[in-house]
């Protein structure tokens, strides 16, 4: 089930967040550290209402923000698809490292891709860590296309659109 986060969740999100990032660091993938995302960073995105749980058996799995485009370093980049301001874009997604490959992150990126069509965005912008190598193949078996560098922040952008979706 997917479900907008709650305040109380937010103890089980940190201490999700911080065994991903020590996940991360293990795997050689230096997207976070320590310090982001954390608490904060999550607290902020339930007060605004973009913060998406999955739970799997009455427990918190994975988390991911959900925000329309207003990012500054996205408008630094030539090749979107879709101007900026027309699209979401995924935040800060975390999965309970002990749940990893149960397909948790696709039931998040397919309703996200789905409440971006309900609400007539023209497609999901998400970017992540060159070294990333999870994610990157991840969005690359989604359909999502690599825009570009976004060098402000040291990510790689990707862009998926449904234009010529069925």
């Amino acid at each position: 089930m997917i479900r907008l986060a709650q305040p109380s969740d937010l103890d089980t999100i940190d201490q999700i967040a911080e065994q991903a990032i020590l996940h991360m660091a293990a795997s050689n993938i230096p997207q976070w550290d320590l310090s982001y995302p954390r608490r904060l960073h999550f607290a902020k995105d339930v007060e605004d209402g973009v913060l998406f749980v999955y739970e799997q058996e009455g427990r918190i799995a994975g988390v991911m923000a959900l925000r329309p485009e207003q990012d500054p370093p996205y408008e630094n980049i030539q090749g979107w698809t879709v101007p900026h301001g027309e699209s979401l874009v995924i935040h800060r997604v975390v999965i309970d490292p002990k749940l990893e490959r149960q397909g948790i992150f696709q039931h998040l990126m397919d309703f996200a891709i789905q409440t971006a069509k309900d609400k007539h965005y023209q497609s999901i912008k998400i970017d992540t860590h060159h070294d990333n190598y999870k994610m990157r193949r991840f969005l690359d078996k989604n359909g999502f296309v690599h825009i570009g560098y976004l060098a402000v922040i040291d990510r790689e952008a990707y862009e998926r659109t449904w234009e010529d979706e069925q």
